[in-house]
């Protein structure tokens, strides 16, 4: 599938925000409860959230150009953080709604009709959110995952009010409502918060995670064998896509030719083993004591570019 079909899964996610936003705004109508309307206040964070996604997948499906040679794939991010920034809006939103009805509890209605439509809103919540996670995971889409552990914890937060309603119900104790609406709030201040965290450090260009790197490396071990090493080894990645780039040493008798041959040879591998990845790879003579020096992170910060000295 490329990239760009994955806006599919941003408009399933549009629509099943509509329909939960409904559903659950029905629900609070018909019982009063500032648990359920919490629960469809956050359901306007999914849509916003969803939208958010179809605009940044569209952008990331764009091809390099000039301006931006590496694509668009970090547009993904804004996705991510901007969920996390409504989340904790949502949050707010939340708090100010069942504050005073902690001081002053109102009593709930019809229960059973709001209980059995919340439930609906949580199906729909929870098939939609599996489909954009088992997506987000086989395309290596973060706004698609980032989407999905929302709705997933929009489902979690449901139970708990529903729990909340059902214990009211029983016990007569109306302060349960709004307590466990504020208990909602902090849930979802942690996820935005994570989700800002995530995006943050997407953005700051950190590495590969270690399984990856991992594998990179047990691909890179079966050439010492034939006498190639390898240093400054450095990752990154951008949305769906990941960028490697690392020095080949060789024997300094080997031909151009057969150097070429063997860094197309490498950089085919770890495409392989890493889906999506772009590799960038630099020859070196394994003989010469320079090549040996220049494997700093930054020879700007590092210290002096002693191949170059």
């Amino acid at each position: 599938m490329e990239k760009k079909n994955l806006t599919r899964f941003a408009w399933l996610s549009i629509a099943s925000a509509i329909a939960t936003i409904a559903l659950k705004l029905a629900a609070y109508w018909v019982t009063d409860s500032v648990g359920l309307l919490s629960d469809a206040l956050e359901s306007f964070v999914n849509l916003a959230a969803a939208l958010m996604a179809l605009a940044m997948l569209t952008v990331a499906a764009r091809a390099p150009d000039e301006l931006h040679a590496f694509g668009y794939s970090k547009a993904e991010y804004f996705s991510s953080g901007a969920e996390g920034a409504l989340i904790l809006l949502a949050a707010a939103g939340i708090l100010w709604t069942a504050l005073p009805r902690l001081v002053s509890p109102q009593p709930l209605e019809q229960l059973g009709i709001g209980v059995a439509v919340s439930v609906l809103a949580s199906a729909v919540n929870f098939g939609v959110a599996r489909s954009l996670l088992k997506a987000g995971k086989e395309y290596r889409s973060i706004t698609l995952e980032a989407d999905a552990h929302h709705l997933m914890a929009d489902v979690w937060t449901s139970a708990g009010i529903i729990a909340g309603i059902i214990a009211v119900y029983f016990t007569g104790w109306r302060r349960l409502d709004p307590m466990i609406a504020i208990v909602v709030a902090a849930n979802i201040v942690r996820i935005g918060v994570q989700l800002l965290r995530r995006s943050a450090l997407e953005l700051m260009d950190r590495s590969l995670p270690a399984a990856e790197q991992d594998v990179i490396k047990e691909t890179l071990s079966r050439y010492e064998g034939r006498g190639i090493h390898f240093h400054a080894l450095r990752t990154r990645s951008a949305g769906a896509r990941s960028f490697i780039s690392l020095h080949v040493l060789v024997p300094g008798g080997w031909t151009v030719q057969r150097g070429h041959d063997a860094l197309e040879e490498i950089e085919r591998d770890i495409r392989a083993s890493v889906p999506g990845s772009s590799v960038f790879t630099h020859l070196e003579p394994i003989d010469d004591p320079a090549a040996w020096n220049d494997n700093t992170l930054d020879p700007l910060v590092g210290g002096t570019d002693k191949k170059r000295a």
